[in-house]
């Protein structure tokens, strides 16, 4: 075995010498092989000679964080480091935000990269990208710019090594952006730029010129239509697109009418062409995560739930320094500010005051495209549902209803066609109505609209998805906007039911 350094190995490339494959130092070899201490540079030279170089962060990086990545997430890291611009297609639920942070934490460590854009939803912000960087990059400082114009400049403009911005909000900051130094920029969810003709893909494309690292992530990029492809692969390469969309268009789609077009035979070769270079694992493949994963996103309240939320809870203060408070009372006015985070609440003379719902609904969709099957969505309150389903149908996505005012026969046929047909593509479920028996394995993925108050019902709506007959892994994600919302989810993560803790609760809302 011969150990030369990085100046030998080039030396023998510019002779000609042959080197029949490059390795990490730490790994016993046979005589026959070369060990190199080598980075980034090095493995282009060796991969463009046709030598098999793997990325230095197989060899050359502790792994950091509370949790060592999974064989799947190595080899997404190991894939980013060796490509400047790419895409990362891994499904939902498979760690890929924590594979990007390893991957840039290594480049930050090689020098190749000084500071990190973050662009994604803002129902992950915080939720997902800060809470993973805390925990696989904590020695990496990080900061979100959200906000006012000026609150988001302040944050470009400070020393956080890592920012996480909406956006939205990369145009507001544009000029802040250009000139923050930001050598890697990673945008999650990416089929928000399929687009190439909207201000937010525009602005993106500025901010990159030809010199900046572009990762993008999504579980979905073309879910839609081929076309879907053409703006995501404009922005990672280009050249492997023509130069305007209507020649990508008649590339991949027939025209039948002025208004309908449908894909040509050879539309998924040619959208896989264009995606490239990319990485996918879906959650079956990955045979080291666990059958289910779980995930938290932040929805943003609407101004008016903002407001009577404020009153309500204002109006508890009050009643909670005049007399004592009963578990009735407590349990009666937690629920009416859990109502008002979900977009309905009953008033106190019956009536039914509704909220705009777009924010939440929002981060609903994001999911719903996301998915790799079919979705059930758990909402706690009935008027809600009537909300969220009107809303589901206008959007066109078929869906129907369970709850406690939908008749046996109905349920039934409901479920049989959920379960053996390609529509409905969504359930929207009274928890209490169909939390125990009945098997739904036709999704995998759970969003629950708003917490439910019981930890039994909860593990049970989450089984119908888990059980005999499911062939994928599975999701259950939790959208929380309110202080409320988030102590329950809590809870029911730790298998706690809201009742037996309700005055603790109530009185550490009031705080």
């Amino acid at each position: 075995m011969r150990v030369i350094d990085n100046k030998a190995l080039l030396l023998r490339l510019r002779n000609n010498q042959q080197v029949t494959q490059v390795i990490p130092k730490s790994k016993a070899l046979p005589d026959n092989k070369v060990v190199v201490n080598w980075g980034i540079d090095e493995t282009h030279v060796l991969k463009n000679l046709g030598i098999n170089a793997p990325s230095p962060i197989e060899g050359r990086y502790k792994w950091t964080g509370k949790h060592q990545p999974f064989a799947h997430q190595k080899t997404t890291s190991s894939f980013l480091t060796l490509n400047k611009r790419a895409f990362c297609f891994n499904e939902q639920g498979t760690g890929k935000t924590a594979s990007a942070i390893w991957a840039a934490d290594f480049l930050m460590n090689q020098g190749k990269v000084n500071r990190v854009l973050i662009v994604c939803p803002l129902s992950i912000m915080d939720s997902a990208w800060k809470e993973d960087l805390f925990t696989f990059a904590m020695h990496r400082t990080v900061d979100i710019a959200y906000g006012s114009a000026k609150k988001r400049a302040e944050v470009i403009n400070s020393s956080a090594e890592f920012v996480i911005i909406n956006y939205d909000g990369v145009e507001i900051v544009e000029d802040e952006v250009a000139a923050g130094g930001f050598d890697l920029m990673i945008v999650d969810e990416a089929t928000h730029y399929k687009n190439a003709q909207t201000k937010r893909w525009k602005t993106l494309n500025r901010l990159l010129g030809s010199d900046k690292w572009l990762w993008m992530l999504t579980g979905t990029p073309a879910a839609q239509s081929p076309v879907d492809a053409y703006g995501i692969a404009k922005l990672v390469n280009p050249k492997a697109v023509p130069r305007f969309y209507g020649s990508f268009r008649d590339m991949v789609m027939y025209k039948v009418t002025n208004f309908k077009w449908i894909p040509k035979p050879d539309a998924t070769e040619t959208v896989f062409k264009a995606l490239q270079p990319a990485i996918r694992f879906t959650k079956e493949e990955c045979l080291d995560l666990p059958d289910i994963v779980y995930t938290k996103r932040e929805v943003e309240l609407t101004r008016q739930q903002n407001k009577y939320y404020k009153e309500l809870k204002d109006k508890m203060i009050m009643q909670a320094a005049g007399e004592e408070i009963t578990t009735h009372t407590a349990a009666v006015n937690m629920n009416k500010l859990l109502q008002i985070s979900s977009g309905a609440v009953y008033t106190d003379n019956g009536e039914t005051l509704e909220f705009d719902i777009k924010h939440r609904y929002k981060v609903l969709r994001e999911v719903i495209d996301e998915s790799s099957k079919k979705v059930l969505i758990f909402v706690p309150f009935k008027h809600t549902i009537k909300l969220l389903t009107d809303k589901l149908r206008s959007d066109k996505i078929t869906t129907e209803v369970i709850s406690g005012a939908v008749k046996a026969t109905d349920r039934t046929r409901i479920f049989k066609d959920f379960q053996e047909k390609s529509d409905p593509k969504v359930l929207v479920i009274q928890p209490q109505a169909a939390a125990h028996g009945v098997t739904l394995t036709a999704a995998n993925t759970i969003v629950w609209w708003g917490p439910t108050s019981s930890v039994e019902t909860y593990a049970q709506a989450n089984a119908r998805i888990h059980r005999a007959g499911q062939d994928h892994k599975c999701t259950i994600v939790q959208l929380q906007g309110s202080h409320i919302e988030k102590r329950v989810y809590a809870l029911l993560d730790n298998k706690i039911d809201t009742h037996t803790k309700i005055i603790d609760l109530y009185k550490e809302i009031l705080a």
